[in-house]
This record gives structure tokens, sequence and C-alpha cells, in this order.
């Protein structure tokens, strides 16, 4: 399915509780100073602290939690699609042996596997955004195809799967890919298990494999419903890994409207208030018709409206929660 894939900041938009003083070597793009750690009556000790600025390592949380990230619609539309009676037990029949050995062998037939001998840039920042979300990092493919697009795919009882095309990675620079890479990581941190399998076959077109025609029709709104809000949860989960909302952002507005020609050009925060523009016009009784009309159909949330989402996110207290907790658990 399509990856989803989010203003400047500092390197950090908390401050730890503990107070510090901060230099900044704009050649090494990383703060230094020290951090007073204990006392006595002569002397104080001090920890040597580095937190490193935006294009190096991020803060990195130990014990990250799904449902410390996950979208208020989300856990709603979960727990109604769940409400289905067997519906879980199907989907997980219908995606039987037949299914996985198809999807895998598709895979290690015409792709490229990402390793620590084959394309080594992005196996590192996969490794990175796992650490990050404080989950495994599963296998990584790339496959030759024009349009840009990512998607995930967790075969039941298998190690999952991400593959990235190769028009996306000529599109994004290397953070960008990078907030790829954790926006399907996130679908996994956040158990989205066989259900996004599920949706990624009928997205994929894949409507002639066994026993997935009936099924499809009757299920296709509520599934498009539950996608858009899991969209909205792993794009937090890009913002947590690279930790500037304007990298998400300018992946959204990339894959709205970019060219690898106009990168140089494109502007997030015009992008920003064209999302403004979007809101106003759409809140008329008629707009806002329209609005649930184009999206019903649609896999992801408007581009528009994720980038605002992600914005605001950013700027929230629960975010910012999220960064401090890592921040002193690193100190």
């Amino acid at each position: 399915m399509a990856s989803s894939i989010l203003p400047p900041r500092p390197v950090s938009p908390l401050v730890p509780t503990r107070a510090i003083s901060l230099s900044l070597k704009p050649s090494e793009k990383k703060f230094t100073g020290s951090l007073p750690i204990s006392k006595t009556r002569n002397s104080i000790r001090y920890k040597r602290l580095e937190i490193r600025a935006v294009g190096a390592s991020p803060v990195v949380s130990s014990n990250l939690d799904a449902d410390d990230f996950r979208h208020p619609l989300d856990k709603q539309n979960t727990l109604l699609f769940r409400a289905i009676p067997g519906l879980d037990e199907l989907g997980k029949s219908l995606i039987g042996p037949v299914s996985e050995q198809i999807m895998l062998l598709q895979n290690i037939g015409t792709s490229v596997q990402v390793s620590k001998n084959q394309l080594t840039d992005l196996h590192q920042l996969l490794q990175e955004a796992a650490k990050i979300l404080n989950t495994e990092a599963p296998d990584l493919y790339v496959r030759q195809n024009p349009v840009p697009n990512a998607y995930t795919l967790a075969i039941n009882g298998k190690k999952p799967f991400i593959v990235v095309h190769t028009s996306l990675v000529e599109l994004l620079s290397k953070k960008e890919l990078q907030a790829v890479l954790a926006h399907e990581l996130g679908h996994l941190k956040c158990d989205h298990g066989v259900w996004l399998t599920f949706a990624n076959i009928l997205m994929l077109g894949a409507y002639s494999l066994p026993g997935l025609g009936f099924i499809a029709s009757f299920l296709e709104e509520q599934m498009y419903r539950w996608l858009r809000a899991a969209e909205l949860t792993c794009d937090r989960a890009a913002l947590l890994v690279v930790q500037d909302p304007k990298v998400v952002i300018s992946v959204l507005m990339k894959l709205a409207g970019g060219a690898p020609s106009l990168a140089d050009q494109l502007n997030v925060d015009a992008f920003l208030e064209q999302a403004r523009t979007y809101d106003e016009v759409s809140s008329s009784p008629i707009g806002w018709y329209i609005r649930n009309a184009q999206n019903r159909q649609l896999s992801h949330p408007l581009p528009v409206f994720r980038a605002r989402e992600i914005d605001e996110w950013s700027r929230s207290s629960e975010y910012k929660s999220l960064l401090s907790q890592a921040i002193r658990r690193e100190i």
C-alpha cells in the first residue's frame, strides 16, 4: 500500500528537567555541554552530555510502546473493526499458505533485498529507525517501479517485510526515506498485523486470489476507514524517528506533487498554508459533504490533512513528553 507517508525546531523541542548549558559546534552538528549530576559541599561533579542536532542521531527511547503514539482514530476504528464477529479468523484463513508463498517468492524473485552487504545506506536507515521505535527491523526489498510507493506485508508466522519502489528512492532525500521506513515500521510496531496484509492484497488488486472476491466488496468501506486511521498513527512513528516535522511533511508534499527536478523549489510552509486553505473551504456544509465523499474510497487520508495532523502533533504535549522522557532516560 502506498506509504504514507511529515516549523523549524531545535534539536529537541524539549528541555530536560534539570538545568543544562549547551554550545553548538556547527561543523560537528551536535550540542555539547555539562550537566550537574551530584553535589558535595565544595564541589560539583559533571556528566558529559551530547544531544545531536538534526542530521545526526535522534533521541532514542528504549521502552517506547505502540499506545504511546497511536492516533485516537486508530484506536477507535480498530475496536470497531475487530468487533465484527469472526472477522479476524476469516482474514487469517484467507491469507493462507498459497498467498504467503506468492508474495514471498515475488519479492525474492523480482526485487533486491537490502542487507549489510547490499544497499548499505538503506540498511542503516532502517536499523536506526527500528532502534528508535524499539522494534525489530524486518526484511527490506527495493523493487523497480515507476510509481512512488512503499508498503508492508506481515504474513502470519513469517518475518514481515517492507517493499520500497525505486521511484520513491529517487524522489526523496535520505532523511525523507527514513521517515517512510519509520512509517512502515509503525504498522508493525502497532501490530496492524494480518489486516494490514489483507488490505495490501486488496490495494494491490489481488482480488483473483481464492476467496478474496466476495469479501473485498463487503469489507471495502470498513477497511478504508481503518486504513486511513492507521496511516495517521504511522505518520507519528515517522516523526518520532526523524524528529523534524518538516521532513515528514516534505514526504507528503512530494507524494502529492513532487518530482526530483522540482525538489529545490518545494516549500513546506506553503504546503501547510494549502492545508489550512483546504480546511477553510471544506468547513461549509457542502464542503463537508464533498470532503467526506472524497475520502470514503481512499486508503490514505488526503496529503494536506495528514500534513496538518502531523504539524499539530509535533507541537502537542504528548509528542513533547515522549521526547522528554527519552532524553531523561539517556541522561
